[in-house]
């Protein structure tokens, strides 16, 4: 009989007590514990065990589940003698600031230390008798959300301090999630009071701490060292191209196989493998999505499960409010292809909104993209990567996505759609231009209306298009968009549907008066530059194959078609 696959648990404990479906990655205490660094820093995307992970760690070497061997029977970790010896023997501070997500510095500020009171509180039994003078139980007693910031700062370094007094051994240190409230600093706009708190706090409690046996971060991303990490250097930093604990975080192809053929799903195999299959942690390929793969053994369909949640939204933010020419790589990656860039695992917040190289290094990071192939360039000394869309649940999520842009249209969107494939130019104006005045300024980054760019507007209309009509015609561009100029080719996949060829150009008030001129020469150079030509070797009669002229003018636009207005 299979396992239970009860969904969202996390903590270790309770996995094993109930006997919830668990693959056992207890290896990974044996590698951390005999790698002997004193900071780790480990990143992964979001749900790939990392908190199950941290609370195993927890459960194996904390004080408090001392006598617990039941929990690692079994697993092989147990088989050998000196780590069931070594089971239960430190004391050990587990934080996680997953819950951290705050839209204020002061709410974040408050929270964190909160959460650091609270842990204080299950101490208590510190103050009693005469292991802390009266300097330090007062001290102890000061802990609250409302303490100053030099006393957060040192907060977890005296506590580890009072508990490795108490214990007689140093302290293991796990903070999971790290980076959750940096994440959610830089989407609202405190980022340089967040950095400078953190740094404060990790300073304390990961260098100057003489109370530390070993310590464990985990989080989504790796941030600068500049950041917050400027005063660790001996942090050891294992991302997602690095050979270390590859395979501790998802499953294993062997781990996901041995589970269907566990839940009777073994003719399953190559749709799971398409759906969630994809990750490359270090040489490791062929990693699995964790969540999806339980959602899966539980409800017994492929869905959207890892990216259909909220978690997106930075994702998606990102490449609305990309530039031309990340939109142009992204429908690439839409497409099925690939990209080639040089990839900085030390994300650079600020950067964001600047360097595409630095949100495709999110991407990555992040889960949505994989590496395809690595390259090292000797001249710059850096590595430049081929990267894809993970998998089909990936593309799935971007598609959705990309539809979501266009939600705030009141059906405009659709009902241009529909004048698009009837042909309808008259109809086509009149809805392009809802879809213009509800969505123009929600694709650009710019806050004041001088600012705007109108191709960050229509190379994202041209991903809706793209995935819009996706099961009727193929989508290409013309990479040379340059003076405002960007062409798009539909390829029907069905001979009784036109053609279609979009010119998109913004008005040149010098040369073109009126929005009609600038149609007009948007038509004109799809015939100088022969757009049709390719679609005329592929077989599709001239006659099929309409022309569209669009003419932009702020969040103005007029279409016109061999003609006709």
């Amino acid at each position: 009989m299979p396992r239970k696959t009860g969904l969202g648990h996390q903590d270790f404990e309770t996995v094993r007590l109930t006997n919830n479906f668990y693959v056992d990655k207890t290896d990974f205490i044996r590698e951390w514990w005999e790698a002997n660094d004193l900071v780790t820093l480990i990143t992964r995307p979001r749900r790939f065990g990392k908190t199950l992970n941290m609370s195993m760690l927890e459960k194996f070497f904390s004080v408090k589940y001392a006598g617990r061997g039941e929990l690692f029977e079994g697993l092989s970790i147990w088989w050998q003698e000196e780590y069931r010896n070594l089971q239960g023997t430190y004391p050990v501070m587990f934080l996680s600031f997953a819950a951290v997500k705050e839209t204020t510095f002061d709410q974040v500020r408050k929270n964190i230390c909160r959460m650091i009171g609270e842990f204080y509180n299950r101490c208590g039994f510190l103050l009693e008798g005469d292991l802390l003078n009266e300097n330090e139980k007062r001290s102890f007693q000061n802990i609250s959300a409302d303490m100053e910031d030099n006393a957060a700062a040192s907060s977890l370094r005296m506590l580890s301090e009072f508990l490795t007094r108490y214990y007689g051994k140093r302290v293991i240190i796990l903070l999971d999630e790290y980076d959750t409230p940096m994440q959610e600093a830089y989407v609202n706009g405190y980022w340089e009071e967040m950095v400078s708190f953190i740094r404060a706090l990790f300073n304390a409690t990961f260098k100057t701490n003489p109370s530390l046996e070993r310590a464990i971060l985990t989080g989504i991303t790796r941030i600068s060292k500049e950041s917050i990490f400027s005063d660790l250097n001996h942090l050891e930093v294992v991302t997602t191209t690095v050979e270390k604990y590859e395979c501790f975080f998802g499953f294993t192809e062997e781990e996901v196989f041995a589970a269907l053929e566990e839940f009777g799903l073994s003719a399953q195999k190559e749709e799971v493998k398409k759906w969630y299959d994809g990750f490359t942690f270090g040489n490791m390929t062929d990693i699995y999505n964790p969540w999806s793969v339980l959602n899966y053994l539980s409800k017994r369909r492929v869905e959207l499960y890892w990216a259909n949640t909220s978690s997106n939204s930075l994702a998606g933010d990102l490449i609305r409010e990309g530039n031309k020419n990340l939109k142009l790589e992204f429908e690439t990656l839409m497409r099925g292809g690939s990209i080639l860039t040089v990839v900085d695992e030390q994300i650079v917040y600020s950067q964001l909104s600047m360097r595409k190289d630095a949100i495709w290094s999110f991407l990555l990071a992040a889960g949505y993209l994989k590496v395809e192939q690595t390259e090292f360039m000797e001249q710059s000394g850096n590595y430049q990567y081929r990267l894809s869309l993970t998998n089909r649940e990936v593309r799935m999520m971007f598609q959705n996505m990309i539809l979501d842009w266009f939600e705030g249209t009141d059906d405009y969107y659709n009902d241009f759609i529909k004048a698009l494939l009837l042909g309808d130019v008259k109809a086509m104006n009149h809805y392009m231009n809802k879809v213009t005045l509800t969505t123009f300024s929600y694709f650009d980054t710019g806050k004041k209306a001088s600012e705007a760019e109108p191709e960050r507007f229509y190379h994202g209309f041209v991903l809706g298009l793209m995935v819009e009509l996706s099961d009727r015609y193929i989508l290409t561009s013309n990479r040379e968009s340059g003076f405002g100029r960007y062409d798009v080719v539909l390829e029907p996949r069905k001979k009784e549907d036109d053609a279609m060829i979009l010119e998109f150009k913004v008005q040149d008030t010098e040369d073109e008066k009126e929005l009609k001129d600038t149609v007009k020469a948007a038509l004109a150079q799809i015939k100088e530059k022969n757009y049709a030509a390719s679609l005329l070797e592929k077989g599709v009669p001239r006659e099929r194959i309409r022309s569209y002229g669009f003419a932009f003018q702020g969040k103005t636009v007029r279409i016109g078609t061999d003609g006709k207005e």
